[in-house]
């Protein structure tokens, strides 16, 4: 019989990693990642860890920013839960290696204030705070024995069993999921990965749209494998577009982030001639909530027909600049830019994904055996609007949770893995044609990026949906017809993304968040203070349930 792990953990990101050394404790886990373990949107995260310091904060303000940021829609259970976990996650943190600055003048942790937050609350370490948590967690999986780790292999499907003899029966609560079909890309095989639970930390799907701060990774195989396996998705219409990314006249990935940090620190947006802007959009000026920041960037770059606006932190010493952002200041000189002496060109991009797999306060989807957590997962941390730093903290505090609620469910359910069919090598011999899929994938993300992008309207929105849904037959026709490759499975998946945002956007008739249609410019509390919930027909179909 196959292997079969106690815990399959699908993605190698901040909420992965940390389920992984905490499941470890109680069972075998299997850590799976498409590529190396330190590539992932965490990797990436520059600000920080947004958490209180009782001697200057309190739980009370923190949640009311994240509310308040999340536009109403937040789940103040949620939000509770997170926030008040925050400052054991730190002292774990610190304990098990991870570097936070420290204010030498004050013997204490530096602490940066970002858009949205009333306190200064995020430990940080200098400007690359991701790239230092994913160097103390990876060391603690690849020295743990209790943990097999798979690098370069990508998840395909969920392997599931569905009740396919009569749709009408189709209810989300009576599959089960065993574990995953993979695909090594050395044997071009597709294997079964067996588990009594599986846990989707895939992230985000920012390689959906034309710029994001995303890694390549990024293209949103945990909530697109979820959706055709039935799972239920909710509020997609959220995409959070970060301020500020640099802009450069080169194509590349994905835009290298200009962190919220630098706005904190005392950064002026302002328009190609020097002049600010954002106090004529709200009190903050450039330190309002992300969603604000981007609409109005967005609003003076069409207005002027400028393809950037300029984030200026020159006033400030060169030496205090270089000591507090030295992976920015190294990165923009390397692309021309002094930023002690010029203003950095900056353009918005998708950053986060604010909706996801839903899933309760446990990180359970309504898959049984399947949970979700990270960005992948939609569990009302976030609302319409994710707080600047809390991504890091949702993701880790789930992480912890749903340790323990997995835990429990494998330790009270005896799983029946007899039976389980292995994949159907449906694909064709034909060789892929990069020319095709590359056409495919960039057609995909230009028309999501120019009609679902930080402004909608009910007309582009109908137009988009037309042909997202032309585009992604072609992509799941083309990826049915060629031998099966990383690059036709990542299609597939920003395919299905595509159509689920397209549907979601278009579905909510209110400006809320992140979501703005300019044919409804007001929020509407009466019929829209609520989730938006996708799930599929339980069919290999196009058809979608609206809840």
């Amino acid at each position: 019989m196959d292997k079969i792990y106690d815990y399959l953990v699908v993605g190698s990101g901040a909420a992965g990693l940390y389920f992984s050394i905490l499941a470890s404790r109680s069972g075998k886990v299997l850590l799976l990642t498409k590529n190396t373990l330190k590539e992932s949107n965490t990797y990436y995260a520059q600000g920080g860890i947004a958490s209180v310091e009782k001697h200057t904060d309190s739980f009370q303000q923190h949640i009311k920013d994240t509310i308040k940021a999340g536009d109403e829609l937040c789940n103040e259970k949620a939000v509770e839960m997170v926030v008040s976990e925050g400052p054991g996650i730190i002292n774990e943190l610190i304990s098990i290696g991870v570097k936070f600055t420290r204010d030498r003048s004050k013997g204490y942790y530096s602490l940066h204030k970002e858009g949205g937050h009333s306190k200064s609350r995020v430990f940080h370490f200098k400007d690359i705070t991701g790239r230092e948590l994913i160097r103390a967690l990876t060391k603690m999986v690849r020295e743990n024995s209790n943990i097999t780790i798979i690098e370069n292999m990508a998840a395909v499907d969920l392997l599931t069993e569905h009740q396919k003899e009569d749709s009408s029966l189709f209810n989300p609560r009576n599959i089960t999921c065993y574990g995953i079909y993979a695909h090594d890309p050395k044997t071009k095989k597709i294997h079964k990965i067996l588990s009594r639970s599986t846990i989707l930390a895939t992230g985000g799907s920012g390689q959906v749209y034309l710029h994001t701060s995303n890694p390549g990774v990024a293209t949103g195989d945990g909530l697109a494998m979820a959706f055709r396996a039935g799972a239920t998705v909710s509020n997609l219409e959220f995409y959070q577009f970060h301020p500020t990314t640099l802009y450069t006249e080169k194509e590349k990935e994905n835009s290298f982030l200009i962190s919220e940090a630098v706005r904190g620190f005392g950064g002026n947006l302002k328009t190609k001639d020097g002049k600010s802007f954002m106090h004529k959009y709200h009190r903050l000026k450039s330190l309002a909530p992300r969603d604000i920041v981007a609409r109005a960037i967005d609003s003076e770059m069409k207005k002027r027909g400028d393809e950037f606006v300029y984030l200026d932190i020159r006033n400030f010493p060169a030496n205090k600049i270089i000591s507090t952002f030295p992976n920015i200041y190294k990165k923009c000189l390397d692309e021309g830019i002094d930023i002690t002496k010029e203003m950095i060109p900056v353009v918005p991009a998708a950053h986060y994904q604010c909706g996801g797999i839903e899933t309760d306060l446990h990180g359970k989807t309504d898959i049984k055996g399947l949970y979700a957590i990270g960005e992948v997962a939609q569990n009302g941390m976030h609302g319409a609007n994710r707080l600047a730093s809390n991504s890091l903290l949702d993701a880790l505090v789930f992480a912890k949770i749903s340790a323990l609620s997995v835990e429990k469910y494998i330790s009270r359910n005896v799983i029946n893995f007899s039976d389980i069919k292995e994949w159907e090598y449906y694909h064709t011999e034909r060789p892929i044609e990069k020319v095709v899929v590359s056409y495919l994938r960039n057609t995909i993300r230009r028309l999501v990026s120019e009609f679902i992008g930080i402004v909608r309207s009910d007309e582009r929105l109908k137009m988009a949906e037309k042909m997202i849904d032309l585009l992604a037959w072609q992509a799941r026709d083309y990826y049915m017809q060629t031998e099966l490759s990383r690059e036709t499975v990542e299609l597939r998946n920003i395919a299905d993304v595509a159509y689920l945002l397209v549907r979601f956007a278009g579905f909510r008739k209110e400006s809320r968040g992140l979501h703005y249609n300019i044919d409804h410019p007001e929020k509407d509390n009466i019929n829209w203070k609520k989730n938006t919930r996708l799930r599929s027909s339980g069919r290999r179909s196009k058809s979608v349930i609206i809840r």
